[in-house]
């Protein structure tokens, strides 16, 4: 499926014809026709594979697919992460998370990476019982995605998706007390702290590789399905994701019933996401509101 949207999307930077839709389900974010046609695809090639189940997508209420009316297995799917960007051919994800109702748990999660040579990343649950994580490139080399050794805030590269000028980076740059502690000298007198552009789930499973430190999102929250895909990846690299009170996120993540679903689909999850518990919390106590 990347292999078939990436020529379209290439074309479309090329030529400026970004085949914008107007968002009726979510106003102020742009919309494709990149964005539908993945979502037609995601639900049509899962109905070849699983019987039944709940189709969780950004872009429709959440349906029930097939004749049991009560599936085990809800998929949720944001086809076209950072769509504004992908149609420029800059950055494009797209993101699935299988979740469990009788195990109340994610069960296998995949987030792709459309433009860059790592062009997977992933998460399930073995027979063992036991999470693993990978990150898998275009010429298909897995690799094993376990916790990475923690550094300070002073020495970490930091992402937040800052691109809303207004919403987002405006507030992010009011936090005086993070940017000092991000921007202390080293004991070599280097300053080695940096913040950068994060996208979705991709940026925690950019932590779960350990390309990048530390995730953050204090403005807005991520809807389920920015957040929860990459969660998945994280916990399952050994990593750890807490929310602005500084209780760890569990992957129970209240899928129960079409009607909850429905109802998670509107929540918000504000979080740090690190490799480790104490560079997670050392970003949480800088915070201020």
């Amino acid at each position: 499926m990347l292999d078939d949207l990436r020529p379209k999307l290439l074309s479309a930077a090329l030529t400026g014809s970004r085949a914008e839709n107007e968002n009726n389900r979510h106003e102020d974010n742009f919309l494709s026709d990149y964005d539908l046609l993945m979502h037609d695809l995601y639900k049509q090639r899962f109905a070849e594979l699983v019987p039944s189940f709940i189709y969780a997508s950004e872009e429709s209420d959440p349906q029930v697919i097939g004749s049991d009316q009560e599936p085990d297995l809800c998929v949720l799917v944001d086809p076209l992460d950072t769509s504004e960007l992908a149609v420029r051919a800059l950055q494009g994800y797209t993101h699935i998370m299988v979740y469990s109702l009788s195990l109340r748990r994610p069960i296998i999660s995949v987030i792709g990476d459309i433009f860059h040579h790592v062009q997977l990343y992933v998460a399930a649950l073995g027979d063992d019982g036991a999470d693993r994580a990978f990150a898998v490139t275009r010429a298909d080399e897995w690799h094993a995605l376990t916790r990475r050794p923690s550094v300070p805030l002073s020495e970490a590269l930091v992402t937040n998706y800052l691109m809303r000028p207004e919403e987002r980076f405006l507030p992010l740059a009011r936090q005086e007390d993070f940017f000092k502690a991000l921007g202390e000298e080293g004991p070599e007198g280097k300053r080695k702290g940096r913040i950068g552009v994060g996208h979705g789930s991709v940026c925690l499973c950019h932590v779960a590789a350990g390309f990048t430190d530390a995730t953050i999102e204090i403005q807005k929250g991520f809807a389920a399905w920015d957040f929860l895909p990459g969660h998945y990846v994280l916990h399952a690299a050994g990593g750890t994701a807490i929310d602005l009170e500084g209780a760890p996120i569990d992957l129970d993540y209240g899928f129960n019933s079409l009607s909850e679903i429905t109802e998670a689909m509107e929540r918000k999850q504000m979080f740090v996401a690190t490799s480790e518990p104490a560079l997670a919390e050392e970003i949480r106590k800088t915070f201020t509101f």
